[in-house]
Formats: C-alpha cells, structure tokens, sequence
C-alpha cells in the first residue's frame, strides 16, 4: 500500500565535473573541514579565501567553486586521486603553500581536531610533501 502512495525512486548519481586542479584542491579542502564531521562556517570562509586568493575568483565566484567542490568531495573518488592531480599539475614550491594554506583550515574553527591534522597529512603525503617539510609547515602554521 505504501509503495504505491511513495513509490521509490531510483537513486540517481549526480553528474559531477571532471576533477581539475582548482577542483581537487577544493574538495581536498572541504575533506579536510569535515574529517571533524563539524563544517562550521569560520572553516567554509577559509576555504572560500583560499580559493579566491589562489585562482583569483572573486568572492562569490569561489564560493560557487566551493560549492561544486562539496558536491564533488560527496561523491568523487578518494584523497589519493584528488592529491595526484594536484601533483601532476602543480609544482612542488606553490604544493608547499597550498600545504600551509590547508592549516589555514585546519585552524579556522580554533578547535584542534587530531582527525583534520591526520588527513592533512595523508594528503601531504599523497601530493608528495615530504615528512621534513610537512613538519616546517606545521610549525609555520602554528606560528
């Protein structure tokens, strides 16, 4: 009886973009918000600045950015690929700011969450950061 008033819907998979630098850094960066399953609004403005600042959007422009990166984040394949576009298409200086950039979030909430430490250290080292530098941004982000 009930299948007939709410007849199930077939799931339908969003059509996502094709992962591109700016959308993988994106989706890397919203990962790294929610790997403390808490994605507060202090750590979405850090994402949208970062993707302003790095691909010079203007601010309502990154944030649709952002937006198509949670979506793609959702439903998109893991860290690894995400960090091997990055790798591929970023040279090894700028991948050691985006590191640093990436604490940016890390930090926004002022909560220190060990589990977004974690992942951005996976992702470090997925992007090819090596452990001696992943510590020289550590500290360079703590100050």
């Amino acid at each position: 009886m009930f299948e007939r008033l709410f007849p199930k819907r077939p799931k339908e998979k969003p059509k996502l973009p094709e992962p591109t630098p700016q959308l993988a850094l994106g989706a890397l960066l919203v990962r790294i918000a929610l790997a403390d399953r808490a994605y507060q609004a202090a750590e979405i403005g850090a994402i949208d600045k970062i993707l302003s600042s790095t691909f010079g959007l203007k601010p309502l422009d990154a944030a649709r950015l952002r937006a198509t990166c949670e979506r793609l984040e959702r439903h998109a394949p893991g860290t690894p690929e995400f960090a091997e576009i990055l790798r591929d298409a970023v040279t090894y200086e700028d991948r050691l700011k985006l590191a640093l950039a990436m604490w940016t979030v890390v930090l926004a909430d002022g909560e220190y969450a060990a589990i977004e430490e974690t992942t951005l250290h996976q992702i470090e080292a997925a992007m090819g950061i090596t452990p001696e530098d992943s510590i020289d941004i550590k500290s360079r982000a703590l100050g």
